[in-house]
């Protein structure tokens, strides 16, 4: 797997969690950014999407809004 994989999230959220749970049980090393404490992640995101609902979900510019896991297996070739 060679895409970089980023997670813009918040502590509460239940996709963003499922989503964490499903890269580290395939072995996929993600960044993680917590926009709810973190303001310039947070525009940062914003200016991706031009939304502010989490999880985002960057494979190197492949955007994936929400937690849509049959896409985000299609993206990074997993099975």
């Amino acid at each position: 797997m060679d895409k970089t994989v980023t997670v813009y999230s918040t502590q509460s959220c239940v996709y963003c969690n499922a989503a964490k749970k499903f890269f580290s049980e395939k072995g996929v090393s993600y960044t993680e950014h917590d926009v709810g404490n973190d303001l310039a992640r947070r525009e940062e995101m914003i200016k991706k999407t031009n939304q502010m609902g989490v999880p985002v979900i960057d494979m190197d510019g492949q955007i994936v809004i929400g937690f849509d896991q049959r896409k985000i297996e299609e993206i990074l070739k997993l099975k």
